[in-house]
């Protein structure tokens, strides 16, 4: 795991939209694209380099983390809706190569089976943008959840659901499942790129960065990973012990490069 402290939100952003930039120029790519706040300032400043740097995703195919069972496409804060919305129609990535799962599914279960195989089809994700969850969770990977779990059904908890009823209209009620890929299909991903802002974020960062790995905080699974990159800014990167090592190997690694 590899954590990057930046001055403020909107260099996580840049920094972000930087190795998805050096992925997709290397060639045709496979990108997991997630929802929520903190991906949106990444997704504009890699629009703005499609609009004015001739970044193009045409060569890539894209498949979104989650969906809320129940949701059809067309439903104004689908997952599906939500991603074209912040990003898709906005640059030339082709939309039927936009892979999402189908809320409305009349089997949720064969469904996350069905989506899981499409990625396992398309040779698996190149590279994955996550965000996280003030209780840990990445995707919709609740505390408790496995560790090597693959794409599957699983309940919101109240906090997740509270924390995204800002999304929905006043007295609509936030959907109480979902369907969402699971640790072992996101940790699958070859390359992964995590942001975190906010004081709101502080303690998950640091259960996820230095804590013990655990079902408790699934988003520490990544450390495991190989290939990840935290991305923080100051008020997120709070509550880590080892934030000057942290600075000083950032420091030397960009020295080398």
């Amino acid at each position: 795991m590899h954590v990057i402290l930046c001055d403020s939100a909107a260099e996580v952003a840049v920094a972000a939209a930087d190795l998805v930039t050096r992925r997709v120029r290397r060639g045709p790519a496979v990108l997991g694209l997630a929802t929520g706040g903190t991906p949106q300032p990444a997704y504009r400043e890699l629009i703005r380099r499609h609009r004015e740097e001739g970044l193009s995703f045409a060569g890539a195919t894209a498949f979104t983390l989650d969906e809320y069972v129940g949701l059809a496409s067309e439903h104004t804060q689908s997952y599906r809706a939500t991603i074209l919305r912040d990003f898709v129609s906005h640059v030339d990535l082709p939309v039927e190569r936009l892979r999402t799962p189908r809320g409305d599914a009349p089997d949720p279960a064969a469904e996350a089976q069905r989506y899981e195989e499409s990625i396992t089809a398309a040779g698996g994700v190149d590279l994955q943008i996550l965000g996280l969850g003030t209780n840990g969770h990445i995707g919709f990977n609740e505390p408790g959840s496995s560790l090597s779990s693959r794409t599957t059904v699983r309940a919101l908890t109240r906090q997740t659901r509270a924390d995204n009823s800002r999304f929905f209209n006043h007295g609509e009620e936030v959907p109480r499942l979902c369907l969402t890929q699971g640790l072992g299909t996101i940790s699958a991903a070859r390359e992964i790129v995590l942001l975190a802002v906010g004081s709101g974020k502080a303690r998950a960062v640091r259960d996820m960065v230095e804590g013990p790995v655990s079902a408790r905080c699934p988003a520490s699974v990544l450390q495991f990973h190989p290939h990840t990159t935290v991305l923080l800014d100051r008020e997120a990167a709070a509550e880590l012990e080892y934030l000057e090592d942290y600075r000083d190997a950032a420091r030397l690694l960009r020295e080398q490069s």
